[in-house]
């Protein structure tokens, strides 16, 4: 699997001046400097469907043997019970406990955020989940439920699951959440424009969508949403990777969690990859969320490892990597017990979201 990384700007300089380009942290990047970043890094001054092809399709093909037997190799590890406890309290702190249902209610809102605010009741020692993620009209219940908690609130927003519509209705879509007061924010590419090479118009969604979360004093951090199951290939995921970041995301996400395969391990290791090299590249660090299919701790503990054997320990932290799960804090909350009385929960000890 090649991990080769593109040409560092920090060699290059912008419109080879031979200095490195100021890159502060991504929240905090203007739009200007988010679209210098992308001409410098793809060696274009017009950043048309011409440019980005030119230079998403000469990004290092993903060997797709190598990648499926990394992951193969890294589901091997054996975890010791010290680094155990470590991981269950590690996955909780990086959950964000996701309802994206029709028949989602208020007061179930309500629940799954004293949930998230206090996984285990009985045990103070049990870290809070890192978010809550509701559908838009449901963001005013969740901001009332974790005002002063500490714990996010996440609205997916741009037409999600699908994406399909215009960009004025994504972008009202998105105003409208972080208007309601939503700290984070999941969008969908445009999966069509994507696979037929209109790279263009997906990079200025992305742009557009960020800038909504900006607006008039509001600083949501955006989460970009590949919907890796559709992109049928990995370097389809690589490429997708690199223009979400090259424009603007906080954050790359595997899948709405509605369509299959969502999150595996494979697909996520190739964002790993293209994060720890953008990183590289620009000095830009950006976040990582698989998200979809991940229920037990065996299965996300495989991720924390996979995370720091391929992008490094400082992404073992919320701020730069989640897991958007439902059922997988039921399941870390049961083999946290088990580590700390020797016994097993039932499945009716923890709470059915």
């Amino acid at each position: 699997m090649s991990t080769t990384t593109p040409t560092s700007v920090a060699e290059t300089g912008r419109a080879g001046t031979g200095t490195a380009p100021a890159t502060p942290g991504s929240a905090d990047r203007s739009a200007a400097e988010i679209a210098d970043l992308a001409r410098s890094v793809t060696g274009s001054a017009l950043l048309d469907d011409t440019a980005w092809r030119r230079y998403l399709h000469g990004l290092p093909g993903v060997d797709k043997v190598g990648a499926d037997g990394r992951a193969a190799a890294l589901g091997t590890r054996s975890i010791k019970t010290t680094s155990k406890a470590w991981a269950l309290d590690t996955i909780i702190r990086m959950v964000d406990l996701t309802t994206l249902e029709g028949a989602d209610t208020p007061g179930k809102v309500r629940a799954l955020a004293a949930k998230a605010v206090r996984p285990e009741p009985a045990d103070p020692t049990c870290p809070s989940a890192a978010a809550v993620c509701v559908y838009n009209d449901l963001v005013p219940v969740a901001v009332e439920a974790l005002a002063g908690t500490g714990v996010k609130v996440a609205a997916v927003s741009t037409a999600f699951p699908s994406g399909r519509a215009s960009r004025a209705v994504r972008l009202a879509d998105t105003r409208d959440a972080v208007e309601a007061g939503a700290d984070e924010i999941d969008m969908v590419i445009d999966r069509g424009a994507f696979l037929s090479g209109r790279y263009s118009q997906v990079y200025e969604d992305i742009v557009a969508v960020r800038e909504e979360c900006r607006a008039n004093g509001h600083h949501a951090h955006l989460k970009v949403i590949l919907e890796t199951g559709e992109l049928a290939t990995y370097d389809n995921v690589r490429r997708a990777s690199w223009l979400a970041m090259l424009a603007g995301a906080d954050f790359i996400k595997t899948s709405t969690g509605k369509v299959s395969p969502a999150a595996t391990l494979p697909v996520t290791i190739v964002m790993l990859e293209a994060v720890r090299d953008f990183r590289a590249l620009t000095g830009v660090p950006i976040g990582v969320k698989p998200a979809g299919g991940i229920r037990t701790s065996k299965d996300a503990i495989k991720y924390l490892v996979a995370v720091n054997e391929t992008a490094g320990g400082d992404w073992l932290d919320p701020d730069w990597f989640r897991f958007g799960a439902s059922s997988l804090l039921n399941d870390v909350l049961m083999q946290r017990n088990k580590l700390a009385t020797g016994a097993y929960w039932g499945p009716d000890y923890v709470t059915v979201d």
